[in-house]
C-alpha cells in the first residue's frame, strides 16, 4: 500500500478544514517547504497539494507556497496539485 500524504494550502498556510468550511481550519504549518521536507525525511514517496483558495476561487492562489514546496522537493519525488 502507498500512502500519500496530502499539504492542503490556505492563504500559503499548512493547514485541515473543518467539514471543508473555509472559515474553520487548523494550522498545521507556517511554511509549506518545511512541512514538505518533513515528508520526505519521513519516507514519502509522492505528495498531493491542495489549493484550498484556488479551488473555492476557481483560480490558483497560492502559488508561492507551491513553489516552496517544489524547491524543497526538487526532483526526489513526484507532487500532484489539485485545487
Amino acid at each position: 500500500m502507498l500512502l500519500i500524504p496530502a499539504i492542503d494550502l490556505k492563504d500559503g498556510h499548512c493547514v485541515r478544514l473543518k467539514q471543508g468550511d473555509m472559515d474553520q481550519s487548523t494550522t498545521f504549518g507556517e511554511d509549506p517547504g518545511v512541512m514538505a521536507r518533513q515528508w520526505v525525511t519521513k519516507g514519502a514517496r509522492r505528495l498531493h497539494l491542495v489549493d484550498l483558495n484556488g479551488a473555492f476561487a476557481g483560480r490558483p492562489i497560492n502559488e508561492p507556497a507551491i513553489k516552496s514546496i517544489l524547491r524543497e522537493v526538487g526532483d526526489r519525488i513526484p507532487v500532484q496539485l489539485g485545487g
